[in-house]
């Protein structure tokens, strides 16, 4: 089954509490055995529903951070998302429920944190989507500051942080350097051990394996493109 369609037809997030699963409760309208949600042959799509619930969440929020929530903004949730036509009611629900909840975003944050690993190369993949989505109109200070409040919750340092944004900041977008996160002028070795750092640590294969939804997998691929080009340029390696 597929992430929209176990959105569409259960409140799994119940069985999470707090305000994902309030989310999840409110946009569900049903609900699921708990005791059954809690079996470990589950484990992997309460993973799955959490990530999902986060990532709509705090896009929703995000969209909102610069005082105007855009129609394109929401267009490139569902490109990220690979959001059918079909399914785009039940989205949108979701969507337009966590703009308007009463829970701030940190609630949500911390929440994601808890659930799937602070820190982690899962919610990597959830913060990169927020900057894809905050650059499709053109980035906001507002939205910097968000960005970087979120990824603190998060549990990413400060180190990591510089690293994320140097990658979706950087004044050339297909920087090699920025895309492997080493110095310029950086040795062979140097090279080689950043690209097979990023490989394990990236690889969409990891993303599915820690629960992020196959419908999301589009911006690991992304990603793993991009640092298989940059390796490329620098090595002269050819495919």
């Amino acid at each position: 089954m597929g992430i929209w369609a176990t959105l569409a037809g259960t409140a799994i997030g119940l069985v999470f509490g707090g305000p994902l699963g309030a989310l999840a409760g409110a946009a569900a309208g049903g609900a699921i055995d708990a005791t059954r949600a809690r079996s470990p042959e589950r484990a992997q799509e309460r993973r799955r529903v959490a990530f999902t619930i986060a990532a709509i969440a705090l896009a929703a929020k995000m969209a909102r951070a610069d005082g105007e929530a855009t129609a394109a903004e929401f267009a490139t949730f569902q490109r990220l998302f690979r959001v059918e036509a079909p399914e785009e009611a039940n989205v949108r629900r979701f969507y337009d429920l966590a703009k308007a909840s009463m829970a701030g975003f940190e609630a949500y944050a911390l929440q994601a944190a808890d659930l799937l690993g602070p820190g982690t190369a899962t919610l990597e993949d959830l913060l990169d989507a927020l900057w894809l989505i905050a650059a499709v109109d053109g980035i906001h200070q507002a939205e910097l500051d968000y960005l970087a409040q979120v990824a603190t919750l998060l549990g990413f340092d400060a180190a990591a942080q510089a690293r994320i944004r140097r990658r979706h900041l950087s004044p050339a977008a297909d920087d090699p350097w920025a895309i492997l996160g080493i110095e310029p002028g950086a040795d062979a070795a140097a090279i080689k051990a950043a690209y097979h750092a990023l490989v394990k640590r990236y690889h969409p294969d990891r993303a599915l394996a820690e629960g992020v939804p196959a419908e999301f997998i589009r911006v690991a691929e992304a990603r793993m493109a991009d640092i298989n080009a940059a390796y490329d340029q620098l090595t002269g390696r050819r495919r």
